[in-house]
């Protein structure tokens, strides 16, 4: 078992070690030798190539402008969804639940083109707000759905006895609900930030100048004319940005694992 683990940790590690050897090599050092030697000499100057000349720091910013509005769309709305879909009793939450099954299931190459037309026309076009919208609508589907799951966890004699205190739906959903699925909110959340985070089809789709391009999209920008492309400097970026994602992961492993437990549990 630990031959195995050890084997599992090596196919993990080893990439990020290369790419972080890789981002420290001069072109010709890339080109010339072999992919898998240490560089000849340390290139530190490729981070600061790629944070000023590539700009990825303003890609790194424009990134969190449009994640984090979105991500807060998502989990507040997605979470009150789960609430009224799971806590609250009323007619169609079934069919409602349908509805937003649906939605996972459309790609999102299908609707690009008609919200490029709607955002173009509706003056939005040449802003962050594109992204923002894209990614709260597709974001949210799978969201309602899995926070609707993670409530099945919770007793609902809970919510029962706040009405019967005189407690208001709105009170029962901020004060009691939102607490005891914190965790499923945190598990939520990181999946989401990791999809927005990594997303290129819809960033390159709506970002139409350089001061708007996101990680992602930034990322093209080290190749240019040609095919030629500048690897250190290109590697550079790349760690940079696995650097804050890999940072946030295991900062947030251990609730993540207690809301997938938390999940698994049916009522």
């Amino acid at each position: 078992m630990k031959a195995v683990i050890g084997i599992l940790l090596v196919i993990e590690v080893y990439p990020l070690v290369w790419m972080f050897l890789t981002s420290l090599k001069s072109n010709s050092d890339y080109l010339n030798n072999s992919t898998w030697s240490l560089p000849t000499t340390w290139e530190w100057g490729n981070y600061t190539e790629a944070w000023t000349t590539g700009h990825i720091g303003l890609y790194v910013r424009n990134s969190l402008l449009a994640v984090i509005p979105s991500l807060a769309l998502i989990l507040l709305m997605g979470a009150a969804a789960g609430f009224a879909l799971q806590i609250m009793v009323w007619k169609g939450r079934s069919l409602t639940v349908l509805i937003f099954l649906a939605g996972v299931m459309v790609p999102a190459q299908m609707i690009l083109l008609p919200l490029f037309s709607v955002y173009f026309r509706t003056g939005i076009s040449g802003t962050l707000w594109p992204l923002i919208l894209t990614y709260t609508g597709t974001g949210l589907p799978l969201t309602v759905f899995m926070m609707a799951t993670y409530y099945k966890s919770v007793p609902r004699e809970v919510f029962e006895a706040s009405t019967l205190d005189g407690a208001s739906i709105l009170r029962s959903f901020w004060t009691i609900s939102l607490p005891m699925v914190r965790n499923a909110i945190l598990t939520v959340g990181l999946v989401q930030f990791f999809f927005i985070w990594n997303d290129l089809l819809v960033a390159l789709t709506f970002t139409n100048s350089q001061d708007l391009r996101t990680v992602q999209v930034g990322l093209l920008n080290f190749t240019g004319d040609f095919g030629s492309t500048q690897y250190g400097p290109l590697f550079a970026a790349i760690c940079i940005n696995v650097l804050g994602t890999l940072l946030i992961y295991l900062f947030l492993n251990q609730k993540v694992m207690k809301g997938l437990t938390g999940g698994a549990v049916k009522g």
